[in-house]
């Protein structure tokens, strides 16, 4: 089985809705060879609900378009376009429609829901339906939830207004080689199975080829970049997605003249070394070995 995939978004068929309002299209999953990688896109009709449920797996989302309300036993929370957050292992939650409109997000959950264990949801007892409140980064209660602007992104914008209330390590920007990272859900937001974060790439972003001991998925959300999986070379625009397994060699340059910005998220988190193999450094040691 390959070790990476592309889901072009106009192939990709948007499912029905069911019986509550609610809808999910997988892009990766279990048939696709994952084993720590569930990732989707989820839409709630205004009048929609999933009911409540817990996972044996790890849930990170961002919601893209709309609002939605997200019930927990600890409160209910409106989340609009730019919220993220964490529902760890175990959590009850369920989700409502909000405002005028459909509200969609990503999702991805950590290791891959399996079919022959009922994708390993239970359902449970109904969470009280409380007014929901937005969420606060001062808050100590909404410590699993975040906001990002595409802003954010930009190296010269990082001023106190933007990171929006507190200043931290959290709000911090990782800057190389015309690559920006913004991180969003990781171990100090709670998770303990994956990683979700912000990537902008420069018009000369590039990042030469490499792989990793874990599965790494790419939404893009604006922009076009070239992407080469294990010797195949995609051109990848907004919507498009591509999955690389643990140990599939990929590289990305930007292919257009403004940014290129993706979601991105990893599973199993990254360990602290040797989270990269650079084909560069291989490729410079056998020439130095041989001359």
């Amino acid at each position: 089985m390959s070790r990476h995939l592309v889901r072009r978004a106009a192939d990709v068929p948007e499912p029905p809705y069911d019986e509550l309002g609610h809808r999910r299209r997988e892009l990766v999953g279990e048939g696709d060879g994952s084993v720590h990688t569930g990732f989707g896109l989820c839409e709630i009709r205004p009048d929609g609900r999933v009911a409540a449920h817990v996972h044996s797996y790890e849930e990170s989302f961002h919601v893209l378009d709309g609002a939605v309300i997200l019930d927990v036993p600890e409160g209910s929370y409106l989340l609009e376009e730019g919220d993220y957050g964490l529902l760890p292992t175990g959590v009850p939650h369920a989700w409502r429609g909000a405002g005028d409109t459909a509200g969609s997000w990503a999702d991805m959950l950590a290791p891959v829901p399996r079919a022959r264990y009922g994708h390993d949801t239970q359902p449970v007892p109904a969470l009280p339906a409380r007014d929901p409140v937005r969420i606060d980064v001062r808050d100590p209660r909404t410590r699993s939830l975040g906001h990002f602007e595409p802003a954010q992104m930009d190296p010269g914008k990082q001023s106190q207004d933007l990171l929006a209330v507190s200043a931290s390590m959290r709000t911090a920007l990782l800057v190389y080689s015309g690559i920006t990272v913004k991180m969003m859900v990781d171990g100090d937001l709670g998770a303990v199975a994956s990683t979700m974060f912000m990537v902008r790439y420069a018009p000369d972003g590039v990042a030469g080829t490499h792989d990793h001991p874990f599965e790494e998925t790419y939404l893009i959300l604006e922009g076009v970049v070239d992407a080469t999986l294990d010797g195949e070379r995609y051109r990848l625009g907004p919507g498009d997605l591509a999955w690389a397994g643990a140990g599939c060699v990929h590289g990305f340059a930007n292919a257009g003249e403004g940014p290129v910005r993706w979601l991105e998220t990893q599973a199993p988190q990254p360990p602290s070394r040797h989270s990269y193999r650079f084909t560069r450094d291989w490729d410079y040691l056998r020439e130095a070995l041989g001359s």
